[in-house]
């Protein structure tokens, strides 16, 4: 009789004790922040990249609908891609801390966006906010050591938490200047 073994493997984990002493600090300091910088040069047509530290640039462009080249993904695409990538690093992070390991977390986006206002350059006439996304859903795959109870309890509370998800969903004060 031949017997068959499951193997379950988990995703790499982070530092729980490195978490723990992040979690200090801010419990320590609530109104601590950090500032993220982007430097973004247009390129040509609707084409950009975003330079961020040291890493290869975030190259941006528009698809041909909408006079792009269609060669890398669109701003809005970015943005969603920035949430996906938020609402990870968190349902990661709160899932280390009760404990629970993680096989597998995949999380699929979509945002219904507008932009009949055409940029501002002869579109319809639009109020604020009535342009952007419109609605956002966000469909999370996740299996880890824990009950499925326990798991969407992970995703709501980083989703809660998520610094990503929250400037999505508040208005937050926003400048522009030009320099020369």
């Amino acid at each position: 009789m031949t017997t068959i073994e499951t193997v379950q493997s988990y995703l790499r984990p982070i530092d729980r004790e490195a978490l723990q002493a992040f979690a200090a600090v801010s419990r320590g300091n609530p109104e601590r922040r950090g500032t993220n910088k982007v430097h973004t040069v247009l390129k040509g047509q609707f084409r950009s990249w975003s330079f961020v530290g040291d890493h290869n640039p975030v190259v941006v462009d528009e698809p041909l609908h909408l006079m792009g080249e269609n060669t890398v993904p669109a701003p809005g695409e970015i943005a969603l891609s920035a949430l996906g990538g938020c609402l990870c690093v968190g349902i990661t992070a709160v899932a280390t801390h009760r404990g629970i390991r993680l096989s597998r977390l995949e999380i699929f986006l979509e945002g219904d966006i507008g932009n009949t206002a055409a940029w501002g350059a002869g579109g319809a006439d639009r109020q604020a906010s009535q342009m952007g996304f419109q609605d956002i859903r966000v469909k999370v795959l996740i299996e880890g050591d824990s009950s499925r109870e326990e798991l969407d309890k992970i995703v709501q509370h980083a989703a809660y938490n998520s610094p990503v998800a929250n400037t999505m969903r508040n208005p937050i004060p926003f400048s522009i200047t030009t320099t020369g």
